[in-house]
C-alpha cells in the first residue's frame, strides 16, 4: 500500500445494477483509483438481510466483479474482494455490537424503510446492517468513504463507534470521513423523476439496467416522463424529468449539461429522448461486451477474488488482532 489515503466502498450483488449505480458509484470507483488506495468489496453478507435465491446470489456476485472490471476498475491498482471471503468482517461486527446501543439502530431510516417493505422478514441482520457496514470500513484503516445521502446515518454511526472504541481502549481505528457525490451525480427514475432510480423498482421502465440491450434502452427512454412544457433546459425543481435526462446525456456523451442544452435548443422532446437513449446505449455497449467476455473466463475472475481476499485478509487480520488484544481476548503464544 502506498502513502495515499485509503478509500473503502462496497456494493451489494443484489438485483441488476442500473445506470444510476454506474453513475453514482462504479464510474466514480474508476476516477478515484488513482487518487487513493482503493479497497472495493462485493457485499454479499449484507444481501442476506433479505431472502435470496442461493444460486442467483452466487451468479450475481461473479457478475458484479466482471462489471467492475468491464467499467474500468483495475484489479492491479485496487483491492477487489468478496466480503464473505474475509471472516474478520463478521468477527469485528460482534465486538462492535457490544458497544452499539439498540436505540442507535432502531432509529436508522433504512431499517424502518426495509422493515415496511419486508414486513414478513424483519430480522436482526436487517437491524444490525449498519454495524456490519462499520466493520467493513474500520477494518482497513479507511480514511474516506464515498457515500450517498441514504447512507449518511450509517457513516455517522461508523464514526461514533470508532470514536467510542478509541475513547475506551486507546487509539485503534481511523475515524473515516464521508465524501459525497458532486451535484448531478444522482440519477432519477425515468417513470417518476422525483425519486431516485432503483433496481428494485416494480416498474421495469423506471430504470435502465447495465445489462439492457440497445433496443430496450432506447424504448425505455422513449417512455421517460418529461413535463407539459416544450423547452429543454436544466431546472431540477421545475423540470425534474428533462433535467434528469440532461444529466444522463451529459454523463454518457461526455458533454457538459450547458452544451447539451444548446445542442437540443429548439428540438422536440421525442427527438431529445431518442438521442439520450442512443448515447446511453452507445456507452453501455463496450462495457457489455467486456463483461460478457470476462464471464466466459471463470478462472480469471476466481483468481481476482482470491488475490483480493488474500490482500484484504492481511489488513483485516492485523486490525482485528489489535482489537482483540485491546478488549482483553487472550491469544496463546505460537
Amino acid at each position: 500500500m502506498s502513502d495515499k489515503k485509503t478509500l473503502f466502498s462496497a456494493v451489494q450483488p443484489s438485483g441488476i445494477p442500473t445506470i444510476g449505480n454506474y453513475v453514482g458509484a462504479i464510474n466514480n470507483f474508476v476516477k478515484l483509483q488513482d487518487e487513493y488506495n482503493c479497497i472495493y468489496s462485493i457485499a454479499d453478507l449484507h444481501c442476506l438481510t433479505v431472502r435470496q435465491d442461493p444460486a442467483s446470489l452466487r451468479k450475481a456476485t461473479q457478475e458484479l466483479l466482471a462489471l467492475y472490471i468491464a467499467c474500468g476498475v483495475d484489479p492491479e491498482k485496487c483491492i477487489m474482494f468478496v466480503q464473505s471471503h474475509v471472516p474478520q468482517h463478521a468477527e469485528l461486527t460482534w465486538i462492535l455490537n457490544t458497544m452499539t446501543y439498540p436505540g442507535e439502530l432502531n432509529r436508522m431510516t433504512q431499517f424502518k424503510d426495509k422493515s415496511r417493505s419486508h414486513a414478513d422478514n424483519v430480522n436482526m441482520g436487517l437491524m444490525d446492517y449498519p454495524v456490519l457496514m462499520a466493520s467493513d470500513i474500520l477494518l482497513y484503516n479507511t480514511a474516506v468513504v464515498p457515500v450517498g445521502a441514504d447512507q449518511k446515518q450509517h457513516i455517522e454511526l461508523t464514526r461514533d463507534l470508532a470514536i467510542r472504541f478509541n475513547g475506551r481502549y486507546s487509539d485503534t481505528f481511523v475515524v473515516p470521513e464521508p465524501i459525497f457525490p458532486k451535484h448531478g451525480a444522482k440519477i432519477m427514475s425515468l417513470a417518476d423523476p422525483t425519486k431516485k432510480m432503483s433496481k428494485s423498482d416494480e416498474n421495469v421502465n423506471a430504470f435502465v439496467s447495465m445489462y439492457d440491450d440497445t433496443d430496450t434502452v432506447i424504448r425505455k427512454f422513449k417512455r421517460a416522463v418529461t413535463d407539459s412544457d416544450t423547452k429543454i433546459y436544466f431546472d431540477p425543481e421545475n423540470k425534474p424529468g428533462i433535467s434528469n435526462l440532461l444529466t444522463i446525456y451529459s454523463v454518457f456523451s461526455g458533454v457538459s449539461v450547458e452544451d447539451a442544452v444548446k445542442e437540443f435548443e429548439g428540438k422536440g422532446y421525442g427527438d431529445f429522448k431518442i438521442k439520450v437513449g442512443e448515447a446511453v446505449a452507445e456507452g453501455l455497449k463496450p462495457i457489455s461486451e467486456k463483461r460478457n467476455s470476462l464471464l466466459k473466463d471463470k478462472a480469471y475472475l476466481d483468481s481476482i477474488m482470491l488475490k483480493g481476499a488474500e490482500s484484504a485478509y492481511k489488513i483485516a487480520r492485523k486490525t482485528l488482532s489489535k482489537v482483540y488484544r485491546k478488549v482483553g481476548l487472550y491469544s496463546p503464544e505460537r
